[in-house]
């Protein structure tokens, strides 16, 4: 018995599938959460852990995490281990920007389509799908599906046409191949994107950040070198992003040859276009930071998230691939978070919390934190914001939450850090507003006071001890390797750990890793915090980050690490396979001079009625 359906879709990259659905609730980053060699999904906090996306046809509300899963999909494609395609009921631009990437440049590509939030609803796993055109046909069949090997997908290039954007003069010489081909290249794909986010017209960004130098495969590589053999240069103040090794010093470090060379070279290949050598995943530390309302393109989700929130810059959070062709142009669409109405919360968020003595913090939300489970505020270590970060994009991963009930703290820059890194994992938003704390907090909620119609979804104790068992996926108290600085580390946190030192001695068979720029690196050298980390035993890493590093820089006996990162704990047990405790930074320095972790809940997070 089988009954068939047939729903509109809206084309983002043109093309004809047929093949087994695979549906997910649930957004998936590419990059951390799919093994590009073989298209598998290594995000072992996912729903579709385990399981092959080659040859399926998948769809989910929209992607999340990592603006580097447009490298990821790539190198899927041009692997032979990509989903047949890709449907949506939500934006998304990650995803849809590597498969745009692989039809311009190398012909290679899967149909992207965006149904209505309704229609996604009536997937499910294992239907026969068939789109052709702008239909797509559902079959519910008891009978066996297709193998991989019967199922099919086919996407043609996309026939020249006027785009719908008003351009200037400039843009229409770059378009028209006037400044060169790579130049012109990187406006077809600028212009590609924003007629997909619906902009009306392009604006003159200040400076860019670039992500793609992170190296997923021979694809980044050649896309790289490609722009830069056909004389691409920036057009604004570019950094790089961390790279996918230490560049000085990878050879010591017993890297892959191979390997090695090739992600240097994609470091190489963007600095041949101009770009400056920073390789860090926190820019916002450099002194080259953007100013509040500055027009700016950034890579890298959680600068994205940090720039938008904490400094009150304007970027979307921008693909892998995009990134380097706004830098080439200057140019970017004017969509999403470069207008303030793609700033506005969507949601409400209120964080419940109590002194020990029992006295409410919440002022106006006393009887929403009365029946709630509270976080003791007075009790709070540094754990507190990546974990709450990473719990709040869990909730509200496709709108931006204006959080309430965190007035009375005094979140450091490092505690932003962390906040931002691990909110952007979890979430597909590029902004946040924390009331009391964030700098258009106060104008959010201006905005929102007359939406009575929005529910507030109260986070308290309950809640955020789920997200800290799901971090801490670590099932034995030993520790072997320490990992600290996700993002990287900055000078504040160096001058932290280097006082948590004092007086103490390292566990011998605990290591302990800091992955930070070099400019901070050279700045707590000369302030005496390297010396005093070095005699401890704390081995540094520069241009390359957690999320990247392997064996051997992390050594094949340690079994079981520890991390002040909600990013990394997150990624870090798919990426490397290995369990992991989270905690904070004095928990971790704890376990490296004991070399194990008390497996308990922190105080402040104990459940209480």
């Amino acid at each position: 018995m089988s009954a068939a359906t047939t729903v509109a879709c809206t084309p983002l990259v043109s093309g004809d599938a047929s093949g087994e659905l695979l549906v997910s609730a649930v957004g998936l980053s590419f990059w951390g959460g799919v093994d590009p060699a073989t298209g598998k999904v290594i995000d072992q906090h996912h729903p579709l852990y385990g399981q092959s996306l080659h040859g399926k046809i998948l769809a989910m509300p929209t992607g999340r995490g990592s603006c580097s899963g447009s490298g990821a999909i790539l190198e899927a494609l041009l692997n032979d281990v990509a989903p047949l395609a890709l449907l949506f009921c939500e934006p998304e631009d990650i995803l849809t920007l590597g498969v745009l990437a692989g039809q311009v440049l190398f012909e290679r590509a899967i149909p992207v389509y965006r149904i209505t939030a309704l229609d996604f609803k009536s997937l499910r796993s294992g239907m026969d799908v068939s789109i052709r055109g702008d239909v797509l046909s559902l079959t519910t069949d008891q009978s066996p599906h297709k193998s991989a090997a019967c199922q099919s997908s086919d996407v043609s290039l996309p026939a020249e046409s006027a785009t719908t954007l008003a351009l200037s003069a400039s843009d229409k010489k770059l378009l028209s191949g006037e400044e060169g081909e790579a130049a012109q290249m990187a406006m077809q794909i600028v212009i590609r994107m924003a007629e997909l986010q619906g902009a009306s017209r392009l604006i003159d960004i200040s400076q860019a950040h670039i992500d793609a130098c992170v190296y997923h495969g021979p694809s980044s590589l050649m896309f790289a070198e490609r722009l830069a053999s056909l004389g691409g240069r920036v057009k604004v103040p570019t950094t790089l992003n961390s790279l996918s090794v230490d560049k000085r010093r990878w050879q010591a470090q017993g890297v892959d040859s191979v390997f090695g060379n090739a992600a240097s070279a994609l470091g190489d290949a963007y600095m041949a276009m101009g770009a400056t050598l920073s390789y860090t995943c926190a820019p916002y530390l450099l002194e080259s930071a953007p100013a509040y309302g500055e027009q700016i393109v950034w890579a890298e989700s959680n600068a994205v998230t940090f720039a938008n929130s904490i400094i009150g810059a304007r970027t979307q959070k921008y693909p892998d691939f995009l990134d380097i062709c706004i830098a080439l142009t200057g140019r970017a669409p004017l969509t999403g978070a470069h207008l303030d109405s793609g700033r506005l919360p969507t949601r409400k968020i209120h964080i419940a919390l109590k002194g020990s003595d029992g006295a409410n913090l919440n002022g106006a939300d006393k009887e929403r934190s009365h029946n709630s489970s509270p976080i003791l505020a007075d009790k709070l270590d540094d754990s507190f914001w990546p974990l709450l970060g990473y719990h709040i994009g869990a909730i509200s991963s496709n709108d931006i939450p204006l959080i309430t009930g965190l007035e009375t703290l005094s979140p450091t820059l490092d505690d932003h850090k962390a906040f931002s890194a691990a909110f952007a994992t979890t979430s597909s938003v590029p902004i946040y507003h924390i009331a009391g704390h964030t700098p258009e907090a106060d104008t959010a909620i201006v905005l929102m006071s007359g939406q009575s119609d929005l529910d507030t979804i109260c986070v308290d104790a309950t809640g955020l001890s789920e997200s800290w068992s799901e971090l801490n996926s670590a099932t034995s108290d030993q520790v072997n390797l320490v990992c600290l600085g996700n993002p990287h580390f900055s000078f504040t946190e160096c001058a932290a750990l280097a006082r948590l030192c004092e007086g103490r001695t390292r566990h011998p068979l605990v290591g302990i890793i800091v992955t930070l720029s070099r400019a901070t690196y050279e700045q707590a050298q000369v302030a005496g915090h390297v010396d005093v980390l070095n005699q401890f035993g704390v081995q540094f890493v520069n241009d390359t980050c957690w999320c990247m590093i392997e064996e051997p820089v992390i050594p094949t006996d340690a079994k079981v690490l520890m991390t002040n990162s909600g990013k990394y704990a997150h990624y870090g047990p798919g990426l490397v396979d290995r369990p992991i405790h989270f905690g904070g930074l004095n928990d971790c320095m704890n376990a490296a001079c004991s070399g194990v972790r008390e497996m308990v809940l922190p105080e402040w997070l104990e459940v209480r009625n």
